[in-house]
């Protein structure tokens, strides 16, 4: 990933977990890091703890709620304002539910959140990565959503159900919205294997975050005593996708620096294709 300017990252979800050890990470090799967090008290402990750990490099965080369209299309207005290129984009920031919840816009507030949201942000996102791939050996550009192994618990995706609205649970919400990351790297790869773009997503393992905090009282239950990984040991792929020759060749679906065998569903190209179809006529749903 050779390159005269500094390279740039956008990172979801950077004000706690495995997304700040990625900003943190990152800022260390002097990349320039955009984060996005929601919680301000968060954003601000998590701008100087990047801060702190970066080496030459510029760190700007921006609040944003990514289960909200509206702010979505905000926050890819206020990245575009602050670089002219991005070199990775990390789609990290998600969480698992405890209740059914819908937002001001009408979705189901977890799937918003872990695809819809990602979703959208990408497809605005994709100018300043196309145009910082346009002179680049093919694979310095790369996109990498945090997915987890919840994404092979569940067969598939209702497609004409997406949002799980006629059979809601915490656990098929989540399974759901994890799957979606992996269908979405598949099926963006796709998109984008001409344009020098890879993709990838990633099965960080459980790790010891604040993650399970918002979890139901019996998740958090059957999983407090599970091994866990630390922050920084569940960033380590992520950061080797960005930064490694390996991260630049073809996209897959990795645990522990490994390719690894995705839910058989991501393998069906006519299943990949009506998701993305889905996907986006759920999001041009939203007002512009």
């Amino acid at each position: 990933m050779a390159s005269g300017r500094t390279r740039v990252a956008v990172v979801t979800g950077a004000s706690s977990g495995i997304g700040k050890e990625v900003a943190k990470a990152l800022a260390r090799q002097g990349w320039r890091v955009i984060g996005t967090g929601r919680d301000p008290v968060r954003i601000a402990r998590a701008e100087a703890d990047i801060r702190a750990a970066a080496s030459g490099g510029t760190v700007d965080m921006l609040r944003a709620d990514l289960s909200l369209m509206a702010a979505v299309k905000q926050t890819a207005h206020d990245i575009a304002a602050l670089t002219d290129r991005i070199d990775v984009l990390f789609n990290n920031a998600g969480g698992m539910p405890n209740a059914l919840v819908l937002t001001s816009e009408g979705y189901e507030a977890s799937f918003a959140g872990n695809h819809l949201g990602p979703f959208l942000l990408t497809r605005l996102l994709l100018p300043l990565l196309h145009a910082t791939a346009v002179g680049m050996p093919a694979g310095s550009v790369r996109i990498i959503n945090t997915a987890s192994d919840a994404s092979e618990l569940i067969p598939a995706i209702n497609l004409d159900d997406m949002q799980n609205l006629g059979r809601w649970s915490p656990g098929v919400a989540y399974c759901t919205g994890k799957l979606a990351n992996v269908l979405f790297a598949r099926a963006l790869s796709q998109r984008l294997a001409g344009d020098g773009i890879v993709v990838h997503a990633v099965h960080p393992g459980a790790v010891d975050s604040n993650f399970f905090s918002y979890a139901p009282a019996d998740t958090q239950e059957r999983t407090k005593n599970i091994p866990k990984f630390t922050e920084q040991e569940g960033a380590d792929t992520l950061v080797w996708l960005a930064t490694s020759e390996e991260g630049g060749r073809g996209s897959d679906y990795w645990h522990l620096r490994q390719p690894r065998k995705p839910n058989p569903i991501v393998n069906d190209d006519n299943f990949v294709a009506r998701f993305w179809t889905e996907s986006e006529r759920l999001i041009d749903r939203s007002s512009t």
